[in-house]
């Protein structure tokens, strides 16, 4: 196990930077891909259902996303503990901690479904009193907070398999679940091969099968093959409180983060319902078709969070900041071309959703004016990855509040009101403006006051 550590010690530090970042970035960025994607083709099939089904599930989304913030920062958490006990080579204690992350997915998946059964209808009553929108929005919220448990036990397995080193079957397990939503999607919704027509709940009952089957092959991988380095055994489990909190203090920051994506959603679906059911509409889409410029992004992040890490405990100031430059140049292109992408090709993409004349008219907008905002979102995500890679996540989590909470849903109503609906989407480059600012200054600070005391130390051999 040692051994194993130091020749990761050596890559992280000598490796020549783009070749090892994107190196790392690679399956992480697979992933993401594959989970955007089998989003846009749930939105793309309920669309075709008509735009009062889209508004539903587009309503629904902000209580989806709850459920993913609670379940990477369970995962992250899970992660970090696993690595950090392997890296003291305690691989008993590592899979003491997959066993309790294990019976935490069950638990908080548990509660988020009694609270999702019970609440469903009246989150959705809040932005709207169509009967029909109410209806099949309950219906969708009801059947994919219910049956959570199933992504909930897929990132528990997930997190286990990356915390130890193996990035391959995660990224297999989120190929077989997404391939088996995407079949199942037209069956469920439309009725086809005997099946009756579902509609919107059709599509909710093909999301969790797909995360069921996903589920079981990760289950199967950790408990049966031996691609598992850990080797999990509830015959001799036993129950560590400290295990717990290890978990939640760093994974706790991170649901925060994702949390707040989520009411910056419903804030912003409130502020957009004062417009028309079709402006919801629309800022769904846009939500699920972003995820494939920013999920690139994310991926990138991952690849470079431990050399980051890495290289400020070696004091490496060099390799950090070279670091930084590569993935944000990365991130930088990867941005400028969605936001190419977005302005040349917005009717094309709204397209795909079978969108209504207003609908059409007010996504072209949205989508060229939101994009705007890209290339400062790629350059702030960057700069607050290397701040959670070296131990000052509150700097990435100050960021997104001031982002989201302070800046741009105060600034979106104000624009609501005095410029109306073409104004709106405005405040997504306002509010990345002063969050880029912010991180700027904060990262100079760090600069000045560790990485200058520094001094000049040659990259650790092991």
């Amino acid at each position: 196990m040692k051994d194993t550590q130091a020749e990761k010690k050596n890559k992280l530090g000598v490796v020549p930077i783009p070749k090892l970042l994107f190196s790392m970035s690679i399956p992480a960025i697979i992933s993401m891909m594959i989970q955007a994607m089998y989003n846009i083709v749930d939105s793309i099939f309920v669309a075709q259902i008509g735009e009062e089904a889209l508004t539903a599930v587009s309503l629904a989304f902000p209580i989806q996303m709850v459920i993913i913030s609670c379940f990477v920062g369970m995962g992250i958490g899970i992660n970090s503990a696993i690595s950090r006990r392997l890296g003291q080579n305690k691989k008993s204690e590592a899979a003491n901690v997959a066993e309790h992350g294990f019976l935490l997915a069950m638990l908080i998946a548990a509660v988020l479904g009694i609270l999702g059964f019970f609440t469903a209808e009246a989150f959705i009553s809040l932005f709207t009193d169509n009967a029909n929108i109410i209806g099949q929005g309950r219906a969708y919220l009801m059947i994919v907070t219910v049956f959570c448990f199933g992504s909930f036990i897929t990132q528990a397995a997930y997190s286990t398999l990356q915390g130890s080193g193996e990035m391959i079957q995660p990224m297999v397990g989120q190929i077989i679940g997404a391939v088996v939503n995407i079949i199942l999607d037209p069956i469920m919704i439309f009725g086809w091969l005997g099946f009756p027509a579902m509609g919107v709940a059709g599509a909710a009952i093909a999301t969790v099968i797909g995360q069921f089957f996903g589920m079981t092959y990760m289950l199967l991988v950790i408990f049966k093959s031996n691609k598992n380095y850990l080797k999990l055994d509830y015959k001799v489990f036993h129950y560590e409180t400290a295990i717990v909190k290890d978990i939640f203090k760093v994974g706790l920051p991170a649901a925060i983060m994702q949390g707040l994506a989520s009411l910056m959603i419903t804030g912003y679906n409130l502020i957009l319902a004062g417009f028309g059911m079709s402006a919801v509409a629309v800022f769904g889409v846009y939500f699920k078709i972003q995820s494939v410029i920013f999920m690139p992004i994310f991926g990138l992040g991952q690849g470079a969070m431990p050399i980051f890490g890495f290289n400020f405990g070696a004091k490496n100031r060099e390799r950090f900041n070279e670091t930084l430059k590569v993935a944000v140049t990365a991130a930088l292109t990867i941005m400028t071309i969605g936001t190419l992408l977005f302005w040349i090709f917005p009717a094309q993409i709204m397209m795909a959703f079978n969108p209504s004349a207003e609908m059409m008219e007010i996504g072209i907008n949205c989508l060229r004016s939101i994009s705007m905002a890209f290339p400062l979102a790629g350059i702030s995500i960057m700069i607050g990855v290397s701040f959670q890679a070296i131990g000052k996540a509150y700097v990435s989590m100050i960021a997104s509040f001031i982002r989201q909470m302070v800046v741009l849903l105060p600034v979106t109503y104000l624009l609501a009101q005095t410029g109306g609906l073409d104004w709106v989407w405005y405040g997504f480059i306002i509010s990345e403006i002063f969050c880029l600012a912010y991180e700027l200054f904060m990262f100079r600070w760090f600069q000045r006051n560790i990485f200058d005391t520094w001094e000049a130390s040659p990259v650790v051999q092991n």
